[in-house]
């Protein structure tokens, strides 16, 4: 069964992500005084009264406005409002209520879902602020004095909301969905390749470069099996960022490769793995993510015999940190090669999954050791006692030994190579720890 879900609609600036953050608990929607920030629904897991539900931001809605972002900002908010179960509408106390609060209230009134009205940014303590009562006009029912800030009201809200839920079931089903983070520098097509997968405008797609900000799920599910798709903001680099809205997006997206199971690198084909996607392929290495790169645009490559073998070199040449990473060629536009991204997808994540008895890996090492000698300095020798898996998503392995110094980082690379060379694990970073004998643990 599917949690049910809470969307958080209103006009822009009145505090709907800042709410939203308070409700979550957790900074995940970018808050700043600018309206517009939020533009693609963004959600997270809200728990209260022991009650799961899911919680959706949207980006603030104009009724009628000429601007292409806030046409598309309202197509996110309506789809939010069309799959959710309770909606809660957030107005400002500080403005009173407004021409745009009442077409909102109308354009939910219309969606015949239950609403609870939120009036925010009441954030004096002591006797409830007279100017609640004229939200009463917008036909929403009774006024909720909410601060987004202090959190006062924040409870009664979470309870009207639970009184309109869906009846709770038995069925409390494991999260078995593998998350993939989109990851890739700005404009390379990342939101243009979830569309393309789900075939629908789920994530806002433009030329403009900075469009997703936000790190945004959307759950999807296929013959392949079930997936949470991250749709990341473009990481530029430093140099470029900023704006403060842009340092936070850079953050979201690092934050998304921290949750993700498979990070899915994407690359311009007609550029070629640049200096900022080495850095980025080098987040998800450093944070030991199961990987996939994506050539992406090859519809627009001038193609001649081996191009995409020269391609491939080329990109493993540049990616060499992360050579265990395969190499997909698709175009999001066409949907070439897509449907093949989600066989990678469940394989480097079941290689990222992989436990390997103590037993099967000392065989391998010994065999190891038979082929190429333990290095020596001065007379001693590396001993290696044995070897053992202690972690999964990557793969962790500790060696013992009598002597740390002893341990070359090149003796410790061939045998993670035969390692490989026998179990596998393509996609997926390796880990070694190193310990000697009087190691603590």
């Amino acid at each position: 069964m599917a949690k049910p879900l809470v969307a958080i609609v209103g006009r822009p600036n009145v505090g709907k992500s800042m709410l939203f953050n308070r409700l979550v608990g957790k900074r995940l929607s970018i808050v700043e005084d600018t309206p517009g920030v939020t533009r693609d629904r963004l959600y997270a897991e809200c728990e209260w009264c022991g009650r799961t539900f899911d919680m959706v931001d949207t980006g603030g809605i104009e009724p009628s406005t000429d601007s292409e972002i806030l046409q598309f900002m309202r197509e996110q908010a309506q789809i939010a409002i069309d799959a959710a179960d309770v909606i809660v509408l957030v107005t400002d106390i500080r403005t009173g209520v407004t021409a745009a609060d009442k077409d909102v209230a109308n354009m939910l009134l219309r969606s015949h879902k239950p609403v609870v009205l939120a009036v925010n940014k009441a954030d004096s303590t002591g006797p409830e602020d007279p100017a609640v009562y004229e939200f009463y006009e917008l036909g929403l029912g009774d006024p909720i004095a909410v601060s987004a800030v202090h959190g006062h009201g924040t409870g009664e809200l979470l309870d009207a909301c639970l009184a309109h839920l869906p009846p709770q079931t038995d069925e409390e089903e494991e999260d078995d969905r593998i998350k993939v983070a989109v990851i890739g520098k700005p404009n390379v097509g990342k939101s243009s390749l979830i569309n393309c997968i789900l075939g629908e405008k789920r994530v806002i797609v433009s030329n403009v470069a900075g469009t997703t900000r936000d790190a945004v799920d959307t759950p999807f599910e296929n013959d392949k099996g079930k997936y949470v798709f991250i749709d990341t903001a473009g990481i530029r680099r430093k140099s470029k960022v900023d704006e403060r809205v842009e340092k936070f997006s850079v953050m979201r997206a690092q934050l998304a490769i921290e949750r993700a199971d498979v990070c899915v690198i994407m690359i311009d084909a007609r550029e070629g793995v640049t200096e900022q996607d080495t850095k980025i392929a080098g987040l998800a290495h450093e944070a030991g993510k199961a990987s996939i790169v994506v050539v992406n645009k090859w519809d627009l490559v001038e193609k001649e015999t081996g191009t995409m073998e020269k391609m491939r070199k080329d990109v493993m040449r540049d990616l060499s940190f992360m050579s265990y990473a395969p190499i997909l060629f698709i175009s999001a536009l066409t949907g070439q090669r897509t449907e093949r991204l989600f066989e990678l997808i469940n394989f480097v994540n079941d290689q990222s999954n992989m436990r390997i008895s103590t037993g099967m890996l000392n065989d391998v090492l010994a065999d190891a050791q038979a082929r190429v000698q333990p290095p020596t300095d001065k007379g001693r020798r590396l001993k290696i006692y044995y070897m053992t898996q202690t972690g999964i998503k990557p793969p962790n392995f500790v060696i013992f030994c009598n002597s740390r110094e002893l341990f070359h980082f090149s003796y410790q690379r061939y045998l993670e190579n035969q390692i490989r060379s026998v179990f596998g694990l393509e996609g997926t970073p390796v880990r070694i720890v190193i310990r000697q004998k009087g190691d603590k643990e």
